[in-house]
């Protein structure tokens, strides 16, 4: 792309219009009169409104914040180099190497999109929740990040101390919390010049006694994968295996819960599924 077809209005509408609303994990609908996604979509996925799209689409707004930046990014499935391109006719500083990246590569994003029909979520290094599925909203009770973008495991764990009401780890909690904060330790030292990580790591540790406790025992090492009992506001108590995957040349994690395909637990999700499917999708009475 030439220099001169760098700006941020310009950025956006070559973007938008190279993707599908299936690649996005949207339904088609209405006459398109040119390829790509809509407006009204893109504003869907990033979390903004439609006037606010047009607006810098058109040029009339030229200086999104960081998080806006980050979230068109996002929904637009760019890559690293595109991304910081993003920043950069936004007028920002593109994110460090060697910090916490909210960055999700496209192709995790493809990926969340054809595993849709699972309890499935994307988490930064330091357990900020990034992405989410329908029926990952519909299994926790939980909103989606476009809700709420300030969602983080280890503040719910122990700030919030709300995580043991919605789910609880085979092998108990103890077993779960050593689980996260020895994952959250191994962050640490491997993006020990991450100032905001080390801030929220000292927030944590002065609002919670069990973090500390946990943290100053010295454990680093990745989360693995384990069994839990979710306790849905829905449907009761469904058992799932939760497994944590690390992407390669990122340090964003995707936890899936799933199950066998027959028995009580797997019709419960199926019926949490269609739930999800028509709060995505309302129809008209």
């Amino acid at each position: 792309m030439p220099a001169d077809d760098d700006t941020l209005a310009q950025l956006l509408r070559a973007w938008r219009g190279r993707l599908l609303p299936a690649d996005v994990g949207m339904e088609s609908s209405g006459q398109r009169r040119t390829t790509g996604l809509r407006r009204e979509e893109l504003a869907q996925l990033a979390g903004v409104s439609v006037d606010y799209v047009t607006r810098l689409e058109q040029g009339r707004s030229r200086t999104p914040s960081a998080q806006i930046v980050a979230s068109l990014a996002r929904a637009l499935q760019l890559d690293r180099p595109e991304t910081d391109l993003l920043h950069h006719a936004a007028g920002l500083a593109p994110p460090r190497t060697g910090t916490v990246s909210h960055h999700i590569p496209p192709g995790v994003q493809r990926m969340v999109v054809r595993m849709a029909d699972l309890p499935l979520a994307v988490f930064a290094a330091d357990w900020t929740l990034l992405h989410s599925t329908p029926l990952w909203q519909a299994l926790f009770g939980a909103p989606s990040t476009r809700s709420d973008p300030n969602q983080n495991l280890i503040v719910q764990t122990f700030i919030e101390d709300s995580i043991a009401d919605v789910a609880t780890a085979h092998g108990g909690p103890d077993s779960f919390e050593r689980a996260l904060v020895a994952d959250l330790r191994r962050t640490a030292a491997v993006l020990d010049g991450d100032t905001r990580l080390r801030a929220f790591i000292a927030r944590v540790r002065a609002e919670s006694p069990r973090f500390a406790l946990l943290w100053d025992e010295g454990r680093a090492a990745a989360h693995r994968s384990m069994v839990k009992t979710v306790h849905s506001p829905l449907v009761g108590d469904v058992t799932l295996d939760c497994d944590v995957l690390t992407v390669p040349d990122s340090d964003v994690k995707l936890v899936v819960y799933s199950t066998t395909e027959s028995g009580t637990d797997a019709e419960k999700l199926d019926f949490l599924r269609v739930r999800a499917v028509h709060a995505a999708f309302p129809t008209e009475a």
